[in-house]
């Protein structure tokens, strides 16, 4: 995990972006370096800034005026590749989880959270992990439950691919996968790559949700 947590908040409303503010000031390690009201504005800033002031994170409201953040999660990954989404919405509808999730978000939270919950997220999310909102993890299950409509083919991993994902399939972060497995967190970063190369998808839930659903991986 980073030592320290640069927030990047794409927020419309000044209630809840002084709401966030406010807390994060009480979390050690983490600091929202950026707001926006706008994704525009977002990733405007992303692009005259290149890689000399980016977050390690972005938290990414999706009803925003302009550019809707499902539209934006997808934009802001070009332009600042490697910063983790964090949807932090009001929304628990299943499509918006899901097309969040497919267009390339880390996690998926509601802003009915609590405080510790949020932050819990933001920090396994900064330490390469994914998160979820337990109120809204059913749909990707049943995502995953659903058969293929592409086609019945397994997609092809290496031993230790397979093995990657079935760590990342239960919960475990990148670095506690380096430290099972014994090896660096660089190395555990190129099997991910390819792990999400040949599976065409872009984070790990999706490459679980994925796997299980052309049975890759075992339910």
């Amino acid at each position: 995990m980073p030592s320290s947590i640069q927030i990047m908040l794409v927020e419309d409303s000044p209630e809840y972006r002084d709401t966030i503010s406010l807390a994060a000031k009480r979390e050690a390690g983490i600091t929202i370096s950026s707001i926006f009201g706008t994704a525009e504005e977002a990733i405007k800033r992303l692009e005259n800034t290149g890689n000399t002031s980016t977050p390690t994170l972005i938290l990414l409201d999706l009803n925003l005026p302009g550019l809707s953040g499902i539209k934006a999660i997808p934009l802001l990954a070009q332009v600042a590749p490697g910063i983790p989404i964090i949807a932090l919405t009001q929304s628990d509808r299943e499509a918006d989880v899901l097309a969040a999730i497919s267009a390339g978000a880390s996690g998926y939270l509601l802003k009915d959270s609590t405080r510790q919950q949020i932050f819990e997220g933001i920090r396994i999310v900064a330490d390469g992990g994914s998160i979820i909102d337990s109120q809204v993890a059913s749909y990707l299950f049943k995502a995953i439950k659903k058969p293929s409509e592409k086609n019945n083919l397994k997609t092809s991993l290496a031993a230790r691919e397979l093995e990657i994902l079935k760590l990342i399939a239960k919960g475990k972060a990148q670095k506690e996968i380096s430290e099972h497995l014994n090896i660096s967190s660089n190395t555990v970063a190129t099997y991910l790559r390819r792990i999400y190369d040949k599976l065409n998808v872009h984070n790990a839930p999706e490459a679980v949700a994925k796997a299980y659903q052309e049975g890759t991986l075992p339910r």
